[in-house]
């Protein structure tokens, strides 16, 4: 039976349901893709207040010490030799509600934010290095498919299951969720990444991609099965307890913040596509090289206002910073900062929280809901104006240093450019077979049974069966044996 045709809201046939207009195959997402714009401001708006995803977390202040010289690489003020920046960190579930249990197994967002002289750079990321996806356009039935059904109101295995195994640029992020990474002992004792790709940018103007590691200098431990299941029963909030009670007592985690350097011209011809979110790129390749480290001493003194009020986007960058031609990247620039709008409010940046701390905040901006914040009474509502300094600000664009690539294309909705070795179900293998010790490839194993066993829908079970097959075949014919 054919299906209907998609539509906008005002029922006009959409061209495709999982890629954004982009210039070329591998340029920028443009403004104007009517249906990207609906379909996230819709999926922003769906709850209140909470946020959608990763509505469950906690977080704490602390301070950011670079010890090493990276200046070669970037002219951001944050991370000059010996510079000391305020931070604040949120953690969080993905897909479950407020007051869902944090052990559940699930990706933990990791979301960054330094209060640098320059402005507040924000890197949002999560306990993986990649995600289940590489275009924005599927973000929204992605998380729909995690969260609960329409009739019943609960989650369902067969949609969840459903969605990954129809869409096979999942199985890298699936294999780290259904492994080790998705049950950390706690949040002091996993990793983050920043995931996506960045951009620096050095005083002589040069140009670099970067990846953002946060490695736990208690280092990575991980929670037996059994174990989180008892804690989602007896104590739901078992995460943001440990946090907030280790920094009471003075047991301060730490972070230390690595990057991955790609030279600029590099990424052309890399051997996977360094821009794709659903890869990560080889530390043979391009070691991390360490800039300092990050200590959380300072739990919040109201929860409500630090904390679920910190509006993170990664579209906050610093001169010396900035995004990249990732798919996803480029769509979040747009979607958090909206998500917030709604959430918090149109001036969420006025809140003490969301402020810029170590600098000063100063435009044309003004009104909306919950201003408390305004420019004196000379300062002018506009610009250009002829009222001299009193009258507000000027661009310099020597100050305002952006990222920027090149791109060149027809307007298209195509999946990026493959590189020599781009795949969907390489790098997965790779994680399982190369990276995952025998006991963490047997526990693996286990957690992917209980999974297959609380799929109903036979097709479905059967596609799980190949997705599993295509990461690793020995995988694959030893969970079907298990049925």
């Amino acid at each position: 039976m054919t299906k209907p045709a998609t539509t906008t809201q005002t029922g006009t046939p959409v061209a495709s349901d999982a890629h954004s207009l982009t210039v070329g195959a591998d340029g920028p997402t443009v403004l104007h893709d009517r249906y990207l714009v609906e379909k996230l401001a819709s999926f922003n708006r769906e709850r209140v207040p909470e946020r959608n995803p990763h509505a469950k977390g906690g977080g704490a202040f602390g301070e950011f010490v670079v010890t090493e010289d990276v200046s070669a690489y970037t002219r951001a003020a944050v991370f000059q030799p010996g510079a000391v920046s305020e931070t604040l960190i949120r953690f969080s579930s993905v897909a479950g509600e407020q007051g869902s249990p944090d052990t559940w197994r699930d990706v933990r967002g990791f979301s960054l934010r330094f209060y640098s002289t320059e402005g507040n750079l924000d890197i949002v990321g999560n306990n993986t290095p990649t995600f289940f996806l590489r275009d924005a356009m599927k973000f929204p039935d992605f998380i729909h498919s995690q969260k609960r059904l329409g009739d019943s109101g609960l989650r369902d295995a067969d949609m969840q299951w459903d969605f990954w195994t129809l869409s096979p640029e999942t199985a890298h992020q699936v294999t780290y969720l259904m492994g080790d990474r998705g049950l950390p002992r706690s949040w002091r004792h996993m990793n983050g990444y920043g995931s996506h790709t960045y951009q620096w940018v050095n005083a002589a103007g040069e140009r670099f991609w970067v990846q953002y590691h946060f490695l736990s200098t208690l280092g990575f431990e991980t929670m037996e099965a059994d174990e989180a299941e008892k804690l989602a029963g007896s104590d739901a909030d078992y995460y943001r307890r440990d946090l907030f009670d280790a920094i009471a007592r003075g047991e301060n985690p730490s972070w230390d913040v690595f990057v991955q350097i790609m030279p600029y011209d590099e990424a052309k011809d890399y051997r996977f596509n360094p821009f794709d979110l659903t890869k990560t790129w080889s530390k043979k390749d391009y070691p991390r090289i360490k800039v300092g480290t990050f200590t959380l001493n300072r739990n919040p003194q109201n929860f409500f206002a630090e904390i679920e009020q910190a509006a993170f986007s990664p579209g906050n960058q610093v001169p010396g910073t900035g995004i990249s031609p990732d798919k996803m990247l480029m769509a979040r620039v747009f979607s958090y900062s909206d998500a917030q709008r709604y959430r918090i409010g149109a001036n969420y940046n006025q809140l003490p929280v969301n402020q810029p701390h170590a600098a000063e905040v100063r435009n044309y901006m003004h009104e909306g809901q919950m201003q408390y914040r305004f420019n004196p009474a000379e300062h002018r509502t506009y610009t250009p104006n002829s009222y001299g300094a009193a009258g507000g600000p000027e661009a310099d664009p020597a100050a305002g240093v952006e990222a920027s690539w090149e791109s060149d294309g027809e307007l298209m909705r195509a999946a990026a450019t493959l590189h020599s070795e781009d795949d969907d179900f390489g790098q997965a293998g790779t994680l399982y077979r190369e990276v995952f010790d025998a006991e963490q490839r047997a526990r693996f194993l286990e957690t992917l049974t209980g999974q297959g066993r609380s799929i109903t829908i036979d097709a479905i079970r059967e596609r799980f069966f190949q997705y599993w097959t295509n990461v690793d075949a020995d995988l694959g014919a030893a969970l079907r044996a298990r049925f």
